[in-house]
C-alpha cells in the first residue's frame, strides 16, 4: 500500500477524540506483523484508547522516534462538501478529517515501513503514536513511559505535526487551570452577611492582565487567557461560588516557574473567608530546542526544511524533550488546514514526507558517513 492508499484507510476510522481509537491501533498493528514488525499497545486506564509503539531494526540506542497522533477534532457544526471520514482528491489535494493534522504523517510512516524492512538497518526507527492529543496531550505520557521502558535511549524524535517540512525548533506551551473561589451566600440587602466570590475571582482575573503586561515590557511573551467566568445565582444573592478558567503559554520553564509563583502570592492573598481551589486541567510542555544540535543535524540531512521557525502551536515534542529525548517539530501539510470543514493536505506534500522518510533509511543504515561525522563532532 502507498502513501495515499493507507491515509484513505486511516481517514475512514473515525476516531475523534471523544471515541475510541482501538479499531484504527488495532488496524495498525495488524498491518506492521503483516510486514515483520511486532508493536506494543499501551492502553488508557478504562482501556477505551491505546498509544501504540513500535521497532523496525534493532533494538540499540541512537535511533529515530517517529511520532503523531491518531484522535481528530470533532466535524459537527461544520460545513463539508462530502463525508468527513472518506478521503476524496480534488485538483492534487486530498480531502478529510485529520488528513493534514496528522494522518497523513502516520500514513507515510507505515508506508515506509516494507522499504525500511529490506534494508540493513544499523539503528532503529521507532513509531510511537499517541491517542488524545487533541483533548490535552493525555496519552502522550503514557507513551514515553512505554518508550523509555522498552527502547535505548533514540537521538532524536521527530514529531509530525504539519509544518510543510520545515524544521519547528520552538513552540510555547499550554497550562489550563480551574480556580474555584467559595464564599457564603446572604441576601444582598446585607451584605456584610455573607462574603462573595465573585469579588476575589475579578481580583484574580484583573491580576493576572496586570502581570501579563508586565511580563510584556519586560520582553517575555508569556500570555493568558480567562476563557470563562461562572458564579452567583441571582442579582439579589451575595454570590456563594464562583468558577475561573483560564490558561498561560509560556516561551520556556523559567516563565512557568515565574508565573506559578506569581498565582500562588495571589491565592495566598485573597480575603479571609473564602476558600481558594486551583487545579491544572491541561498542560503541554514549551519547546526549546537548539539550532546546532546533533538531533537538528541529522533533521538537516533527511531534507527538513531550513531555516527553523517558531511554531504557533503546541505539540507533544515538549513532553518528549522533558524526558530527555532531543526532539522538534517537522511533517507534512499546513497547520491553516487543520481543524477546518474540508480539511486537506496536498499530495506533494506527501511526496515530500515519503522522500524524507526515504532518507531516513538509508541513514538508519550508517550510509551518511557525513552526519555521523558532524554528529560525533557536536557531542565531543
Amino acid at each position: 500500500m502507498d502513501t495515499v492508499e493507507i491515509l484513505r484507510t486511516l481517514v475512514a476510522f473515525d476516531t475523534t477524540s471523544h471515541r475510541s481509537n482501538l479499531d484504527l491501533v488495532r488496524w495498525m498493528a495488524a498491518y506492521l506483523d503483516g510486514h515483520g514488525v511486532a508493536s506494543r499497545l499501551i492502553p488508557s486506564d478504562d482501556g477505551a484508547k491505546a498509544n501504540l509503539l513500535a521497532t523496525i531494526g534493532p533494538n540499540v540506542a541512537g535511533g529515530v522516534v517517529l511520532s503523531g497522533h491518531t484522535d481528530v477534532v470533532p466535524v459537527a457544526g461544520q460545513d463539508w462538501d462530502g463525508d468527513p471520514f472518506a478521503l476524496v482528491e480534488r485538483d492534487g489535494r486530498l480531502h478529510g478529517r485529520g488528513s493534514a493534522d496528522m494522518k497523513g504523517f502516520i500514513a507515510a510512516c507505515l508506508a515506509a515501513v516494507p522499504r525500511w524492512r529490506g534494508l540493513a538497518l544499523r539503528r532503529p526507527i521507532h513509531l510511537a503514536f499517541s491517542y488524545d492529543e487533541e483533548v490535552g496531550c493525555a496519552g502522550v505520557p503514557r507513551l514515553i513511559a512505554g518508550l523509555q521502558a522498552h527502547v535505548p535511549s533514540p537521538a532524536l524524535a521527530i514529531i509530525g505535526e504539519p509544518t510543510g517540512m520545515r524544521i519547528g525548533l520552538a513552540h510555547r506551551g499550554f497550562y489550563g487551570h480551574r480556580t474555584v473561589f467559595r464564599g457564603r451566600p446572604a441576601h444582598s440587602s446585607d451584605p456584610a452577611l455573607g462574603t462573595s466570590a465573585i469579588e476575589p475571582a475579578a481580583l484574580l482575573v484583573a491580576e493576572l492582565a496586570r502581570f501579563g503586561r508586565a511580563l510584556s515590557v519586560r520582553g517575555n511573551r508569556t500570555t493568558f487567557n480567562i476563557g470563562r467566568i461562572r458564579g452567583g445565582s441571582a442579582i439579589n444573592i451575595v454570590p456563594g461560588c464562583c468558577e475561573v478558567l483560564w490558561e498561560f503559554r509560556p516561551p520556556d520553564e523559567a516563565s512557568t516557574a515565574a508565573v506559578r509563583n506569581e498565582v500562588e502570592r495571589l491565592l495566598a492573598a485573597m480575603s479571609p473567608g473564602v476558600e481558594v481551589e486551583t487545579a491544572q486541567i491541561a498542560e503541554v510542555p514549551a519547546l526549546a530546542a537548539s539550532h546546532d544540535s546533533a538531533a537538528v543535524a541529522i533533521a538537516r540531512t533527511l531534507g527538513a526544511l531550513w531555516p527553523p521557525r517558531e511554531i504557533p502551536f503546541g505539540t507533544e515534542a515538549g513532553f518528549f524533550a522533558r524526558a530527555g529525548i532531543p526532539s522538534l517539530v517537522c511533517g507534512p501539510g499546513a497547520i491553516a488546514q487543520a481543524h477546518q470543514p474540508n480539511e486537506w493536505i496536498a499530495a506533494s506534500e506527501l511526496q515530500a514526507a515519503d522522500r524524507l522518510l526515504a532518507r531516513l533509511g538509508a541513514w538508519a543504515t550508517g550510509a551518511d558517513a557525513g552526519v555521523q561525522c558532524r554528529i560525533k563532532g557536536q557531542q565531543a
